[in-house]
């Protein structure tokens, strides 16, 4: 990374950081654009050269994981099963600082509790899911069509959003990296245990 990038990087996260420690301490509708540029010691015009709203704030990363979760589909070989290249394709969308940090136990419980931030998580996660359903189709266009794609990505997840709802709602103390981890993939993989057994017509697969 040049210089450049890495301070558009450390002033990406300043801002997130801010964002979510004042969402906490003052409540997500009490807190303002001005707010978090001030406690990120930058103007609200730089703000927003990185964030288009302060619902985007609760997401600072989610572009790059989607990608990530791409370039991983992509790179797979034709001989692997698809469910398990999604399994590893997706895992690069969570993040262990998040919850280590307690951004998603914050992100769920302000998505619970405002509509606005519920449908920005929603639009993002709809958009990311179409998009990495399409780099599955593309990369096994002899086993999938765009919808059993569809269908295969949005079981995984489905599964991962209920996980996440369960665990704020039962399971708040659960804040270690590989505990979260393992719970998430014993669901994913319950979801997903049709399509890696490959019991689906060989069209679908």
């Amino acid at each position: 990374m040049s210089l450049r990038e890495v301070k558009q990087l450390r002033t990406r996260q300043a801002l997130a950081e801010a964002a979510a420690d004042l969402f906490r301490r003052k409540g997500f509708d009490a807190t303002t654009i001005a707010d978090v540029a001030a406690a990120a010691e930058v103007g609200t015009r730089t703000l927003f050269r990185y964030f288009a709203s302060k619902e985007d704030l609760l997401f600072p990363d989610h572009d790059d994981r989607v990608q990530a979760a791409v370039r991983t589909i992509e790179a797979s070989a034709p001989s692997e099963r698809p469910a398990e290249v999604l399994l590893r394709a997706l895992a690069q969308a969570e993040s262990d600082d998040d919850i280590v940090s307690g951004m998603t136990a914050l992100r769920l419980r302000l998505m619970r509790e405002h509509p606005a931030v519920r449908g920005k998580a929603l639009q993002l996660y709809s958009d990311a899911q179409l998009e990495i359903s399409r780099a599955l189709a593309n990369a096994f266009p002899d086993r999938f069509d765009t919808l059993t794609a569809a269908a295969l990505t949005g079981a995984f997840a489905g599964a991962v959003q209920g996980v996440l709802c369960a665990l704020i709602q039962d399971r708040a103390d659960v804040d270690d990296p590989a505990e979260y981890r393992a719970i998430v993939d014993r669901a994913t993989r319950t979801a997903l245990a049709p399509w890696l057994a490959e019991t689906f017509p060989s069209s679908a697969l």
